[in-house]
């Protein structure tokens, strides 16, 4: 049967990540917007800024639980080497990757692949999942569903409480039915989370 996976990144954050006044709001009114959604469960990140959105959306889903996971966390998936890059954006992107500790670069592709077991693919009977989690993770899942080389998560950015929604239906392609929707944010919040040069 299908499974529909909705991925939302966290609510704006300060930078020890914990949310802001702004993230808050973003993560309630994400909750809004979700609560006619018979979603099945609620996944988020153990760090802080996902928990606490999660639990902002969870006070507008009742009976829906949330459910904590690493494979849903803050973490490197996939670590290119240069000949998986084109030669014209090699040296940013390895520099880029090399910024992030070690631990994070050895564990992320098997939290990644978790990832992919865990919250993609049919499933047993129709159903709706909610994944709170980061940035680097909804890139790595849009890749996949995309069919993309493993280093294109790369380049691929969410911002704060916006939603993307994955289609996964038996003996189909998966969907990206949606990505980055904002539409439940006011303008004000809106473009959070995006690099500085990006936001609209």
């Amino acid at each position: 049967m299908t499974r529909y996976l909705y991925l939302a990144r966290h609510g704006d954050a300060t930078p020890d990540g914990r949310l802001t006044d702004a993230g808050r709001r973003q993560a309630t009114l994400l909750g809004e917007r979700l609560s006619d959604v018979p979603l099945a469960a609620v996944h988020h990140g153990p760090l802080p800024r996902a928990a606490e959105t999660a639990r902002l959306v969870g006070e507008r889903l009742p009976g829906v639980p949330l459910v904590e996971s690493r494979a849903a966390g803050d973490y490197i998936p996939y670590v290119p080497v240069r000949q998986d890059l084109p030669e014209e954006y090699a040296d940013r992107f390895l520099e880029f990757v090399g910024r992030f500790p070690e631990d994070e670069r050895r564990d992320g592709p098997a939290l990644a692949r978790e990832a992919v077991e865990r919250f993609t693919g049919p499933a047993a009977q129709t159903r709706h999942e909610l994944v709170v989690t980061h940035n680097f993770l909804i890139g790595w899942l849009v890749r996949a569903a995309m069919d993309a080389p493993d280093w294109r998560w790369l380049g691929v950015n969410h911002c704060n409480a916006a939603l993307t929604v994955i289609r996964y239906a038996p003996g189909r392609p998966s969907s990206v039915l949606f990505f980055n929707d904002m539409a439940h944010l006011p303008a004000e919040l809106r473009w959070t989370g995006f690099p500085p040069e990006l936001r609209l």
